[in-house]
């Protein structure tokens, strides 16, 4: 019999809020359920903005909410050897290149034309730069990320699937399945390894999942272009499918999806103000 494996997976960058309770109470709710397992994951890869601080705060609130977890807790910046060799395998395959341009280059370039997270698309700048300029970029330590070449890698995802069409499973609220054609060439050149860190968010999670078994990824619904993206990753990487369930996000009266940047309440400050967890799941519509 396969048990089910749920996670949830903050970046310890801000507070938690109301929309985090949101995503690991869906989690954690559907983990039991299903009779299954739940994990903490930190994704701290971005090591500039994340704080040990955050982390700990993280813990006392998901205790807090009455959610437990199986140890260890897998912290991402602890291995990017991991996410590099992953990316050296991509790379093998021809499936990577270098790219040195800057976000305003990038810009420029392409003015007005966006990815799904609203990020400059990238127009291909450096994507057909001679080896030799390559290496003497390198070898004047300019810095530089790794992009996937899109039409190669989608070209590799059809010889794997036999032609089949990309695809994933959602689950909606009612826990009814339905499959949805993935489109990850709305993504671009996606960078897999950063220029910052040699990891990105879309490689170390796909990794991550499946080294720990995952088999349901749930997560707010403004993560559901990013799916497309993660499960080419995963088609080329040989990893296994997990099942997805993209919940609802939270607004305030505006219709802005809460956010960390932005201030919304954290629930350390709701628990300091005497609210209890019962309270946060009246507040998140949960029974």
């Amino acid at each position: 019999m396969t048990i089910s494996v749920f996670r949830f997976a903050p970046s310890p960058n801000g507070p938690l809020h109301l929309g985090h309770a949101l995503s690991a109470l869906t989690g954690f709710d559907m983990a039991h359920r299903a009779g299954g397992r739940f994990l903490l994951r930190i994704e701290d890869i971005d090591v500039a903005r994340c704080r040990e601080e955050h982390v700990a705060d993280i813990v006392e609130d998901l205790s807090w909410l009455g959610i437990t977890w199986e140890e260890p807790v897998l912290r991402q910046s602890q291995h990017f050897a991991v996410y590099v060799q992953a990316a050296a395998w991509l790379e093998s395959q021809g499936l990577l290149y270098p790219c040195f341009a800057s976000r305003s280059e990038i810009e420029a370039a392409a003015p007005g034309s966006v990815d799904p997270d609203g990020a400059p698309l990238y127009p291909g700048l450096h994507k057909g730069l001679a080896r030799e300029t390559v290496e003497a970029r390198m070898q004047n330590g300019e810095r530089f990320a790794l992009r996937l070449d899109m039409e190669r890698a989608l070209a590799k995802a059809r010889e794997h699937l036999s032609g089949a069409p990309l695809t994933f499973t959602e689950l909606d609220e009612t826990g009814r399945a339905e499959v949805v054609e993935a489109h990850p060439e709305r993504w671009g050149d996606a960078v897999i390894l950063r220029k910052d860190v040699p990891a990105s968010y879309h490689l170390a999670v796909v990794v991550d999942d499946a080294r720990q078994g995952v088999t349901h990824v749930t997560r707010g619904r403004d993560l559901f272009a990013a799916t497309d993206l993660h499960r080419l990753l995963q088609v080329l990487l040989g990893l296994p499918e997990p099942v997805y369930h993209h919940h609802r996000l939270l607004t305030d009266a505006e219709g802005r999806k809460l956010a960390k940047s932005a201030g919304d309440t954290g629930l350390g400050t709701l628990r300091a103000a005497g609210a209890s967890t019962a309270d946060v799941r009246r507040m998140l519509g949960l029974s």
